[in-house]
């Protein structure tokens, strides 16, 4: 793994498509066995190249496919009803089912619901908060709040926008980084860097001293306002930026603090003030055996005590701010450290960083986590065969080959390459079923309420892991000193645009 050692170079991410591609079509060019079949009488006549779609042509296949008695029982199944509906795996179905032999022995309560946002790294990572807390303070049923650190994101995330607007003054406006740029100054997505980055500056309450106003459970009229704004403001800041005046130049500071300030305004009216992080809350609850207590502190003394000697011992030993991202990047080096240009949330606090490795370092280090007891971020492209009313998420559950008679075969990488996948959901892992040593499904604990799923929960076959999972977060204890290693490592910077700059 390591970049130093003496070998040929390898192919690019490209060279191994351009290749892959290029056996696809001489096995389709007629192959018997190992051997192609060459026709060696005169070669045929040259033909152009038809770059038009024939009416004919179109007709015929037509005709030709309704010959078929399956492909018309294809049509009256499929035109008429939902295609994964028809589609679904009967035997699929039955086999994923909620049993695990190896689950974490406290899950949070109760299922959290993002509804109608795209909050879920929040809740994920605050569903992995809420154990060690809720172990530290005998609780049945606890929620940190995710509108507190949601509030703060939207506003840290303006300031990095018109900072990074500032950086590239000297790009192209309609430059693809700088239209990277404008396209979700603050969309509701984000990573586990990004959290702890939150919960350093501004710490944690929780959910009932600043619960959902209806925009944080509807946050679309919220973003769109939000960006028109801060769209214009950017313009305003680059014209001002390349101003020959000085006092023009001189007077970006103020009239960047003024714009922040309207964006302020229209989160504390559509959220509603939150607490301030550095004042004194007081905190009511009931504990488990229904005994009434009080805790006085401050948002950031709360979120610190996830780290004093209690929380810590109720995890056994495990400090959930020190967890790290482990990533599974089959374009890239395995045991090289990722970074993404000028993807963050708050500017000049901690980056985004991603240990690349494979899956089976990544699955040992998760399953390590769960029988540690501890509930695990990951971050994955959930609507890849999946089913959310059922909770079922399985590369077999839709046979798309028996509708269609097409094969879907891109490899992990190649869907990346192509932007057919990315990160779009964050969810915790809660459970695993090992047979024979070998993880056969997980146990994924959701933020999509109890009506999604079994409960709240889903069940991910491990095959579906390998090729839809991306991200997990661990405990440094559970890698390898050469995956820690690579943390000290200086990142490969990745485009803005990268399929890993995608936020859950």
């Amino acid at each position: 793994m390591g970049s130093a050692q003496s070998k040929a170079p390898e192919q690019t991410s490209e060279e191994k498509l351009l290749e892959r591609l290029r056996m696809i079509r001489l096995q389709d060019a007629g192959s018997t066995g190992d051997y192609i079949s060459v026709d060696r009488g005169d070669p045929p006549a040259y033909s152009p190249r038809i770059t038009s779609l024939s009416i004919s042509a179109a007709e015929q296949w037509e005709k030709e496919l309704l010959e078929d008695p399956k492909n018309r029982l294809a049509l009256a199944a499929l035109s008429s009803n939902a295609a994964n509906d028809v589609l679904r795996s009967r035997a699929v179905t039955i086999s994923d089912a909620q049993n695990f032999n190896i689950k974490i022995p406290f899950e949070g309560s109760p299922v959290t619901n993002q509804r109608s946002s795209g909050r879920c790294w929040l809740f994920a990572a605050t569903n992995v908060f809420r154990v060690a807390i809720m172990q530290r303070y005998k609780l049945k049923e606890f929620e940190l709040s995710q509108a507190y650190l949601f509030f703060w994101d939207k506003l840290e995330k303006a300031n990095y926008f018109l900072e990074n607007v500032l950086e590239t003054v000297e790009e192209p406006l309609d430059g693809r980084l700088v239209q990277e740029l404008l396209s979700s100054p603050v969309g509701d997505g984000g990573q586990w860097d990004m959290v702890a980055n939150l919960v350093q500056k501004y710490g944690l309450i929780p959910q009932s001293l600043y619960p959902d106003s209806f925009n944080a459970m509807n946050s679309s009229a919220m973003n769109g306002l939000i960006t028109s704004k801060l769209r214009e403001d950017g313009i305003r800041l680059r014209a001002m930026s390349q101003s020959k005046d000085p006092s023009v130049r001189s007077s970006i500071s103020a009239t960047k603090d003024t714009m922040l300030r309207e964006i302020h305004l229209i989160l504390t009216v559509m959220l509603g003030p939150p607490p301030s992080p550095t004042a004194t809350f007081t905190w009511e609850y009931h504990d488990k055996d229904g005994a009434f207590q009080s805790l006085k502190a401050t948002p950031k003394d709360f979120s610190k005590q996830l780290s004093d000697s209690k929380a810590v011992r109720a995890c056994a030993g495990t400090d959930v701010h020190k967890l790290f991202s482990l990533v599974n990047d089959p374009r890239n080096e395995y045991g090289r450290l990722l970074t993404v240009n000028r993807l963050g949330n708050v500017h000049g606090g901690r980056p985004i960083t991603y240990v690349n490795v494979d899956m089976a370092t990544m699955k040992a280090a998760v399953v390590k986590m769960i029988q540690r007891g501890i509930p695990v971020f990951f971050g994955s492209d959930v609507g890849k065969y999946s089913d959310s009313r059922k909770g079922i998420m399985d590369t077999a559950l839709y046979d798309y080959e028996l509708g269609f008679n097409v094969q879907l075969g891109l490899t992990k990488a190649e869907r990346l390459m192509t932007r057919e996948s990315a990160m779009t959901h964050a969810m915790v892992l809660t459970g695993v079923h090992v047979v024979e040593g070998k993880a056969v499904r997980w146990r994924v604990e959701n933020s999509w309420s109890e009506t999604a799923g079994e409960k709240g929960y889903f069940v991910m076959s491990d095959a579906w892991m390998n090729e839809f999972v991306y991200q997990a977060v661990v405990d440094p204890a559970f890698v390898s000193e050469e995956v820690k290693k690579v943390l000290g490592q200086t990142p490969k910077v990745l485009n803005l645009w990268d399929p890993m700059g995608a936020l859950a």
